[in-house]
C-alpha cells in the first residue's frame, strides 16, 4: 500500500509546480505519520449475545412453577382479603342507606367501625404485598442463580466474549435468551 502511495506521490508531483510539490510533500509526511502511529486495537471476531431477563423469569419453566408455587402459597390470603373487602363494601352500602334514619350516635358509631375495618383491609393488604413480594424476590434470585449459570456454560461452550442481559434495543441475531431457555428446560 505504502509503495502504491509513493507511485501515485511521484506521478502527480511530475506535473506540478514548486509550491505545489510542497504541498504534496507536507500532506504525505502527515498521511506518513498517521500510518506509523498504531491505531486503537480493534476487537476483531468479537462474538456478542444478549439474554432478555424479563422473557427468562416470564417464559422459563423454572419462572412459570415459582409463579404457580408463589400464588398457590398466598392464595388463602388473598381469598380473605378479597372477603374483607367484600364486607367492608356491603357495609358500606348498607351504611348509605340507612344513614338518613339512624341516629347520630349509630350513624357515628358506623362511621368509625367502616373506617377501623377500612384499615385493616390496607394494613392486611400491605403486608400481604411486601411478604408477596419478598417471597416472590426469594424464588426469582435462585432462578436468576441458575439462569446466569446456564448463560456462562452457553458462553464457554460457544466461544462468547460478552454477554448482555439489558440493552436498549438488540439485534435478533445476537439473542441467545431461547438457548438459555432450553437450558432451563423449556
Amino acid at each position: 500500500m505504502k509503495s502504491q502511495i509513493a507511485l501515485k506521490v511521484s506521478a502527480l508531483s511530475r506535473g506540478m509546480g514548486r509550491g505545489g510539490r510542497a504541498w504534496m510533500f507536507a500532506s504525505m509526511l502527515a498521511v506518513g505519520a498517521a500510518l506509523a502511529v498504531p491505531a486503537p486495537v480493534q476487537a476483531q471476531g468479537t462474538k456478542i449475545g444478549f439474554v432478555s431477563t424479563e422473557r427468562i423469569l416470564r417464559d422459563s419453566k423454572p419462572a412459570k412453577a415459582a409463579q404457580s408455587k408463589i400464588e398457590a402459597e398466598f392464595k388463602k390470603r388473598d381469598d380473605e382479603l378479597q372477603r374483607l373487602a367484600n364486607t367492608l363494601r356491603s357495609q358500606a352500602q348498607k351504611f348509605d342507606k340507612d344513614a338518613p334514619v339512624i341516629s347520630e350516635s349509630e350513624r357515628i358509631k358506623r362511621q368509625r367501625q367502616l373506617a377501623d375495618l377500612d384499615s385493616d383491609l390496607q394494613r392486611k393488604r400491605r403486608e400481604f404485598q411486601e411478604d408477596f413480594n419478598r417471597r416472590r424476590n426469594e424464588e426469582f434470585s435462585a432462578i436468576v442463580e441458575k439462569a446466569d449459570a446456564a448463560i456462562k456454560n452457553i458462553a464457554e461452550q460457544q466461544g462468547y466474549d460478552l454477554i448482555i442481559q439489558d440493552a436498549v434495543t438488540v439485534s435478533p441475531r445476537v439473542d441467545i435468551t431461547d438457548q438459555v431457555l432450553k437450558a432451563l428446560g423449556g
